[in-house]
């Protein structure tokens, strides 16, 4: 059970809460389902069965199951780990913006102009390659961010089921709440139609299907090496079909869930203000820090408590993927010859030296980049 909650930990990401409802609403609506679950079920569910069998045969992590594959293979493993080392520094960039937005929701300090309150509380510049000043809140958040990465990992698996004991199911919790809450707002059925209607001739494109695979390779860790590091716990006779299929599932569930938590607000942002939810919907990021926060503060009851929820579940979910993350570069490392606290913290601290440079007014603009690159190409190929 501690396998698969912690599977499910990693795969469940901050892409499942901003990522998925988007790409799913840009790419053809509820049809957009159909090549998510052909992928989930071709690719997805295959490949996490593998990973798992990988891991477990071989009791390792990624760089050396794939060398004792074939010496000429161990590149592949590093590749991986790589992927989500790289993941894990941007995702510690949002998760410190979030944990800044938990603060500020108790005032919706953001007020109505969320787009003007992001871009000020970044400190954004007007260019990817004009830096500007150092924003030191969002430093000393990464600082929090590292540490608790730090001390999840510290102990091994023992601190690792520990965290996720707490970081799977609370948020799920979470973000079902949001969705209910959602769904009682008047004009949600507007914006679950916006999120649902399949638009079918987008299925003769070919990008709509490379989203779909892009999308499942980026929501159930594959490729970053993380599954066969957790795998390599397993005893001999674990079920990794069974297991599988669970995660995978599970994983698909919960970013459908969050399409409801997502877009039913939406659906009520664009009935209290008259603007057309095709307008309302943000992609990536400005969904996340922009759109949702307007419609929050639009809320009549409660809305600072429902503010702080979603940012919460973005955390949380993040804090999960993260220490997956770093846990498959650990494995790696260790592997190598060094001890596991020595590695945790050495590899803690360049996380966090690298993820400083992005809390710039120019951060935002890397972190984009990153995750469309990382997310499109760097898992699929």
């Amino acid at each position: 059970m501690a396998f698969v909650m912690a599977a499910i930990g990693s795969a469940v990401g901050l892409g499942n809460i901003w990522r998925f409802p988007y790409v799913c609403y840009q790419n053809g609506g509820g049809a957009f389902l159909i090549p998510y679950f052909v992928a989930l079920f071709t690719v997805g569910i295959p490949l996490l069965m593998v990973e798992f069998a990988v891991g477990k045969w071989f009791g390792s992590a990624a760089p050396r199951s794939f060398a004792r594959i074939s010496k000429k293979w161990e590149w592949a493993g590093w590749w991986a780990v790589l992927a989500a080392f790289v993941i894990a520094v941007y995702y510690s960039v949002i998760m410190a913006w979030c944990l800044s937005y938990i603060a500020h929701s108790s005032g919706l300090v953001w007020g109505s102009n969320a787009a003007a309150f992001f871009d000020q509380f970044l400190g954004k510049t007007t260019s990817p390659f004009i830096a500007g000043s150092l924003n030191m809140q969002i430093v000393f958040a990464l600082l929090f961010i590292w540490t608790a990465i730090y001390l999840i990992l510290y102990k091994g698996v023992r601190s690792i089921e520990w965290a996720i004991a707490f970081t799977v199911p609370v948020p799920t919790l979470l973000l079902v709440i949001l969705a209910v809450r959602g769904v009682t707002l008047p004009g949600a059925m507007e914006g679950l139609s916006f999120y649902l209607t399949p638009h079918f001739a987008e299925l003769a494109s070919p990008s709509v299907w490379l989203a779909a695979y892009a999308q499942i390779f980026f929501s159930l860790s594959l490729a970053q090496g993380i599954m066969i590091a957790y795998a390599s716990y397993l005893r001999k006779d674990s079920d990794v079909t069974n297991n599988a299929c669970i995660a995978a599932l599970a994983d698909g569930g919960i970013a459908f869930l969050a399409g409801f938590a997502v877009f039913s607000v939406l659906g009520y942002l664009s009935h209290s203000t008259g603007v057309a939810v095709s307008e309302a919907a943000g992609s990536g990021l400005g969904l996340a820090f922009i759109t949702y926060p307007t419609a929050i503060s639009e809320l009549p009851v409660a809305a600072a408590l429902f503010g702080a929820i979603f940012f919460l579940v973005l955390l949380t979910f993040g804090i999960n993927s993260a220490f997956s993350m770093i846990e498959s570069v650990r494995a790696a490392v260790t592997e190598k010859g060094f001890s596991k606290h020595r590695a945790t913290l050495a590899i803690c601290i360049l996380g966090f030296a690298l993820s400083v440079p992005l809390a710039t007014g120019a951060g935002s603009y890397w972190v984009d980049v990153a995750d469309h690159f990382i997310s499109n190409f760097g898992l699929v190929l």
